[in-house]
């Protein structure tokens, strides 16, 4: 029995909290809103930081004979205390996974009841010891930080089992290859007593049946099934997604199914070893990005928007999208799976935490196993984002200042860092052995860690957008993958700065509610001109960034690059951002630069200096990345500067990034825009490629 629909709920005080939950009490007078829903988005609790109490009547008849009944709250954000026809049932923390409670008593003992919950999203007002594990609902720099996701944003239901109840199955795939699978389930059965049942396991015409004597209360049991000449799942660059319903059924001594449970699966193998993935032992260099919540109101976007994302990032010609600092919907993770799109999927963990949060934080990375581990998109898990008690513009302070303590805070140990992220790494690395696990991201090698994935913001917090290049030539550990790199850009939908007012927009409230960092904007894009030649600006700037910087990093194609994750790909909110798709998917000159820089083969030049003297000599050289799982024959790569040509041909190897050539010669004499044009065609014309760039000679 589904329990959505229509709700009542009013702010929390002590006087209602003595009552509300009591069947006998009147809410006539509350504020009717929708479950699923977000509590914010009810116009009288626009403003509210909560808690709310939240109540709805409904009838059930009385379990059948040696049925137990069972109440499920599929999200709660972000903890709640429930109550069922007045008596107490427990409480919840944690957004993403579902709570459930036995209620097989009170469904017994009448027809009608009141289910009442109060709901909790607590501000976190100390930004270094937060206590609620939201990540980037409360606490990032793409969301307003007035935001306040508190409310029940999934489903909550009703559902009955036989005597013994399957409370969780968490289902992975171990292993893959064109001989065999397997498939490994941990399930936890839940019975009343101590009983003699049979777990079954099906999928793909294989089976396998297991007895067991369960104790009275939980019985965690661990079941493996081999499957021979599977069909193996692939990231869409390199097959197909065929997907296997996995059934797990206990039953009892009579043979009669007491609880049963289907997860959809995909029959793949990954490993990643120093950032280099490969997929059932093909090696894939990962092209990626950052995706924040596909709306900051995640309940009130709809299934066709959660794949939408999924499609235009596969589209753009991505194979990863990094979940960034949350848990999204079922329907993304489903779509990834249908799409063969990988994902990196984050805990909700984003900068930094109370010394508090630990023991619930392990709890929860094991949840997130159990609720998504059957997913084969899932291809890496990791622990916490930049586990720093510092962020851009904290405390207002100035940037260097900030530079300064963030230097500090990656090379000496830290609890958010050290311990915390250690007991989360270990949890997930216990929970799911097949997959790997990266324990923050972000965390620079120095001289009391190697490092982990890369946070490279060349051209908006530091530097020049040119050095990054150089600064990975230094360190070559930095290159290994780049999961964080970009600029921000004023989105095409911007009728919501108000243009009109240009030049005297609202730059304050840009800043506090829709992330635009002014100082680094300034720096890199000057308020000149119209609002449309600023906001062109400002996305022709984005777009050359993330052109050069993933061109940089797939010409060092496993030498030592394993990928990449361009931040962002598109926002949960109307906002100024990293982005390259706005709120509306709309795109932003960037996206087109991130499809073709991502595009399987691509021909690659040293880019060239912004200028050059007269007849200055120049010396660039000419590179072909090829991701086909196939070799590039009679390839033919020609070069065009000015009166001047180039030509190069012969065999490329699969997956490969090679060196063709070299452009010399001498620049003219006299100023003006010079432009180098390169082309590429291979297999007789049915794979080609372009690229230019231009510089410009300075008398």
């Amino acid at each position: 029995m589904e329990l959505g629909g229509t709700w009542r709920a009013a702010p929390a005080d002590e006087a209602l909290r003595r009552s509300f939950a009591l069947p006998e009490f009147d809410d006539a007078g509350w504020e009717a809103l929708p479950v699923p829903g977000h509590w914010r988005s009810t116009p009288a609790f626009a403003a509210s930081d909560g808690p709310l109490l939240y109540r709805r009547r409904f009838e059930s008849p009385p379990p059948g004979a040696g049925d137990r009944a069972w109440l499920t709250l599929e999200g709660v954000f972000y903890d709640g205390d429930v109550w069922l026809d007045g008596s107490y049932v427990g409480a919840t923390e944690g957004y993403f996974f579902p709570h459930t409670f036995e209620v097989t008593d009170a469904l017994a003992a009448r027809r009608e009841h009141v289910l009442a919950i109060e709901v909790g999203c607590s501000r976190q007002d100390d930004r270094k010891a937060k206590r609620n594990l939201t990540g980037v609902f409360q606490h990032w720099d793409c969301a307003d930080p007035d935001w306040n996701p508190g409310g029940l944003w999934r489903p909550v239901h009703l559902s009955s089992s036989g005597p013994v109840r399957i409370a969780r199955v968490r289902l992975v795939c171990t292993d893959a290859t064109a001989e065999r699978a397997t498939l490994e389930a941990r399930a936890v059965l839940d019975a009343p007593e101590p009983v003699d049942v049979a777990l079954r396991m099906a999928t793909e015409g294989a089976e396998t049946v297991s007895h067991h004597t369960l104790a009275a209360g939980r019985n965690r049991i661990v079941v493996r099934l081999a499957v021979d000449q599977p069909r193996l799942w692939w990231p869409h660059a390199l097959g197909d997604q065929p997907l296997s319903d996995v059934s797990v059924s206990v039953m009892g001594a009579d043979g009669a199914v007491s609880d049963s449970r289907r997860l959809r699966t995909g029959l793949r193998q990954v490993r990643m070893r120093d950032f280099i993935m490969s997929v059932n032992g093909e090696r894939l260099f990962l092209k990626g990005s950052n995706q924040g919540p596909t709306r900051m109101a995640l309940a009130d976007a709809t299934p066709a928007e959660l794949e939408r994302d999924v499609v235009l990032a596969r589209d753009a010609g991505l194979d990863l999208l990094r979940m960034h600092g949350h848990v999204s919907r079922p329907e993304l993770y489903e779509a990834a799976d249908r799409h063969g799109l990988l994902l990196w999927q984050d805990l909700p963990l984003q900068w930094a935490y109370a010394r508090s949060v630990r023991k619930e934080a392990v709890r929860q990375a094991r949840q997130a196993v159990n609720l998504l581990g059957h997913h084969p998109s899932v291809a890496v898990w990791c622990g916490h984002n930049e586990p720093l008690a510092v962020s851009p513009g904290d405390d207002g302070a100035p940037g260097a200042r900030v530079a300064a303590r963030f230097a500090v805070l990656q090379a000496l140990p830290t609890w958010n860092k050290t311990v915390l992220d250690a007991s989360i790494s270990r949890a997930l690395e216990r929970a799911d052995p097949s997959r790997p696990v990266v324990a923050h991201s972000g965390v620079l090698p120095g001289p009391l860690s190697s490092g982990t994935d890369t946070h490279l913001y060349c051209g908006w917090y530091h530097g020049d957008e040119r050095d990054f290049p150089a600064i990975l030539r230094a360190v070559p550990r930095l290159a290994r993958f780049v999961t964080e790199f970009g600029a921000q850009a004023v989105p095409p939908t911007a009728g919501w700065m108000h243009p009109e007012q240009w030049p005297d927009l609202d730059w304050e409230a840009l800043a506090a509610h829709h992330s635009l960092q002014l100082a680094a904007m300034d720096r890199r894009v000057p308020r000149a001109g119209t609002f449309e030649e600023w906001a062109a600006a400002s996305q022709a700037y984005q777009a050359t960034v993330v052109r050069f910087h993933v061109e940089a990093l797939r010409r060092l194609k496993y030498r030592p690059t394993g990928g990449f994750c361009q931040f962002s790909f598109a926002d949960g909110d109307p906002a100024v951002t990293w982005s390259v798709l706005d709120h509306e998917r709309r795109p932003k000159q960037a996206y087109a630069a991130l499809a073709a820089a991502c595009a399987p083969v691509v021909v690659i030049a040293d880019r060239p200096a912004a200028s050059y003297p007269p007849g200055a000599a120049v010396e660039w050289d000419v590179h072909v990345v090829s991701d086909l799982r196939r070799p590039l024959a009679a390839l033919r790569v020609t070069a065009r500067l000015g009166r001047d040509r180039f030509g190069w041909e012969g065999d490329i190897a699969a997956d490969s990034c090679a060196r063709v050539g070299t452009v010399r010669a001498v620049l003219p004499v006299t100023a003006g825009p010079v432009e180098l044009e390169l082309s590429l065609t291979a297999d007789d014309g049915q794979v080609s490629a372009h690229n230019t760039y231009t510089t410009e000679v300075v008398t």
